[in-house]
């Protein structure tokens, strides 16, 4: 077992990274079968777009007081809590969609979009607290490894989650892809009472703060330090234009021709990517974390999502999605590494918090937008624009936050 990285030697770190996996999977599989069920019952882009808008709005709005509640409660507790209530919306939305269930095509759509809605609630505190926990769990010269693992493992659930959730769904309809939801979600809750009582004793703080203090000293950190800042904001804006994902079912269905497994595919194209380039950067981690590096792969993200808008090739548009996956997993290790070297113990909930907002707004709001830009400017186009508004944002960020292309951190 020498072979493998030193982290792996960390017994709560390993639960961590396989509870993290079954429900990441979990929810990969509901984001690619609910969208997919929405596309073929109404067949409306902006359709899409709302459902994004759906887990977004409440992510975002409960995203700050889940900062505050991790900072001054039990990481691990808040962590378990998040699981189970996963693993009971996993249950209700696979019945209420089932073929044996009489309901109206309507009703589905509002339960589709409710449980949408749960998830995202949960996120809000699912993401701080797990955050949270790592980085007290593994020294400080292993948190290179520890984002590109972790990356690798959500890249990883990206890659299996929509295949299977495609291919099963192809091959043996919604109620068997339904059912893998709660099956992975109530093995994630399983999994996760693995953990030490060391890991589900640690609690960030012991002295309890105003709920208002304890958010404006959040934003405060991020807001004065700017390279923290402008790594997010980077990330938030290139992935809000230049994300493609939410428009996948109407490529698969009116480009490509590729139907339901097809799409699941083209949805872990990314992830594949992106895997093999964390998981090189697992076994030889980066040793110096460089601003200048991050505006050069995601302007190297925006230029595949360029490629892939103007294609109508299935292998180009893979290859380049696969692309795009690659220079986004560098970046997420080089960002998730700033946050962890520039963020105290005490500040790691609301800073988290404060990402998942960059986060959601990107990727969420990003589907929100890709489904509104398709159905006012066409698909195409539309992906066109998001790219070369990414390219532009990229050059926007070097010259106005001269400190993240002048930051340089060895660790």
């Amino acid at each position: 077992m020498s072979f493998l990285p030193p982290i792996f030697r960390i017994r709560d770190f390993r639960v961590l990274i396989l509870t993290r996996w079954l429900i990441v999977m979990a929810l990969q599989i509901q984001d690619v079968i609910v969208s997919w069920q929405v596309y073929q019952l109404k067949h409306d882009a902006l359709l899409l777009g709302l459902l994004g808008l759906t887990e977004a709005v409440p992510a975002i709005l409960c995203s700050f007081y889940a900062g505050h509640i991790v900072d001054n409660h039990r990481p691990a507790k808040i962590f378990i809590n998040c699981l189970a209530v996963l693993s009971v919306n996993a249950v209700l939305l696979w019945i209420a969609t089932s073929s044996w269930v009489d309901i109206h095509d309507d009703w589905r759509l509002i339960v589709m979009f409710s449980a949408t809605f749960v998830s995202g609630i949960v996120r809000s505190f699912s993401s701080p607290s797990n955050s949270s926990l790592i980085p007290q769990l593994v020294p400080r010269e292993l948190y290179s490894a520890s984002a590109a693992i972790g990356s690798s493992v959500f890249q990883a659930s990206a890659i299996v989650g929509p295949a299977i959730g495609g291919l099963v769904y192809g091959q043996f309809g919604s109620d068997a892809a339904f059912a893998m939801i709660p099956a992975l979600s109530i093995a994630s809750l399983v999994a996760v009472f693995w953990l030490t009582p060391h890991a589900r004793s640690i609690r960030n703080t012991q002295q309890r703060e105003k709920f208002s203090q304890s958010i404006m000293a959040g934003l405060r950190f991020v807001l004065k330090t700017k390279a923290l800042l402008s790594s997010m904001m980077l990330d938030m804006f290139s992935v809000l234009f230049g994300g493609a994902v939410a428009v996948l079912p109407i490529y698969a269905d009116q480009v490509l021709h590729i139907g339901a497994s097809g799409l699941g595919f083209l949805r872990a194209a990314p992830a594949v990517g992106s895997l093999l380039v964390l998981m090189a950067l697992t076994f030889r981690p980066l040793k110096v974390i460089s601003g200048k590096t991050l505006l050069w792969v995601v302007a190297g993200f925006g230029t595949c999502i360029l490629i892939f808008g103007l294609s109508h090739s299935v292998i180009l548009s893979a290859v380049m999605l696969a692309l795009s996956g690659a220079f986004d997993g560098v970046s997420m290790v080089i960002r998730q590494t700033i946050m962890q070297l520039l963020t105290p113990d005490q500040y790691r909930g609301r800073v988290s918090s404060v990402s998942l907002v960059f986060i959601t707004s990107s990727n969420e709001i990003g589907a929100f937008e890709s489904g509104l830009a398709a159905s006012m400017m066409g698909l195409i186009p539309s992906v066109i624009f998001g790219a070369t508004m990414t390219l532009l944002i990229v050059g926007g960020t070097a010259l106005f936050f001269p400190e993240l292309r002048r930051t340089q951190i060895e660790h």
